[in-house]
């Protein structure tokens, strides 16, 4: 039964990130989603702040609180992988900028496949990481779903958004079967991390990175609330197929990945929210606003 409801829970998150970015890239223009990424002083702070900043306060973390060492490597591979999945439909959910959003978890999927290698043997001595296997993994999953609602978009506009709504709808169940499955599968192991100091590095983490993403994130509100989303909320993927090419042998790293990431999205998600109900229906270039706007803008 439980090897059963790990399929599903590798099921939902496959249909989640498939349909999420499949129904970016079918709402969205190449245009929309690189114009954010011209303002080089943006890119570089979320760069400083995701590659930088986070990583360096987990192995910090991992060095004052103390933990079992399977925790104290699962507390270093969240901070090292950047650019979730999630990170579009948080953006949603706060009404802020969906483009940017989009730009910026690509920009920090191909940076991650590349800082990882060569990142975690420095954190982790005698850490090896399977690059090719992490890329064709992230990539396949994100990416191409993303290149491929882009082109439909750029060639077929009519039918992109005939397809954009199933898209959207099945990102959405998919997410919540997805939440719900998560909190039945590991409830228990996450409440046997308290005591372990686990907890408090996690939280602290999360509230580190979100901290330094809003304050990195310009002076748009728009920009900075997704920042403060896409840093808080880590690469789970990435993280769980280097825990299963090195870690196999050390099961609690994965269990600590399980309710970290159980933990990140109890923060974030309402975090969004309360973005969102903040944000006035006409506040310019947020959420949806911006893909209508930008939509309207590239129609004759």
């Amino acid at each position: 039964m439980a090897e059963f409801l790990a399929t599903l829970q590798g099921l939902f998150t496959f249909a989640f990130v498939v349909s999420s970015m499949l129904a970016m890239g079918l709402s969205l223009t190449v245009g929309q989603i690189i114009e954010p990424l011209r303002n080089l002083r943006l890119v570089l702070f979320a760069l400083v702040a995701n590659f930088v900043i986070v990583p360096a306060t987990a192995f910090v973390l991992a060095q004052v609180i103390p933990m079992d060492e399977e925790l104290r490597i699962g507390l270093i591979l969240i901070g090292a992988a950047a650019g979730a999945p999630f990170l579009p439909k948080l953006a949603q959910i706060a009404k802020a900028n969906v483009p940017f959003a989009v730009g910026l978890m690509a920009l920090l999927i191909v940076v991650t496949v590349v800082y990882v290698p060569l990142v975690l043997p420095l954190l982790l001595p005698g850490v090896e990481v399977d690059a090719g296997q992490m890329a064709i993994s992230l990539f396949g999953q994100m990416l191409v779903p993303l290149g491929i609602g882009l082109l439909v978009r750029a060639r077929w506009e009519e039918a992109a958004g005939e397809l954009q709504k199933p898209a959207a709808q099945v990102s959405n169940l998919s997410l919540v079967l997805l939440f719900v499955l998560m909190l039945g599968l590991n409830l228990d192991e996450v409440i046997g991390l308290f005591g372990s100091g686990a907890i408090i590095a996690t939280l602290v983490l999360i509230g580190v990175a979100i901290g330094s993403g809003y304050l990195l994130g310009g002076p748009g509100r728009d920009t900075r609330q997704v920042l403060a989303l896409g840093t808080g909320q880590r690469n789970l993927a990435a993280t769980f197929l280097i825990a299963g090419s090195n870690f196999a042998d050390q099961p609690n790293v994965l269990v600590f990945l399980a309710g970290a990431g159980l933990i990140g999205l109890v923060v974030v998600m309402p975090l969004a929210a309360e973005f969102g109900k903040r944000t006035e229906p006409d506040a310019g270039p947020d959420g949806k606003d911006a893909v209508a706007a930008a939509t309207a803008a590239d129609r004759p």
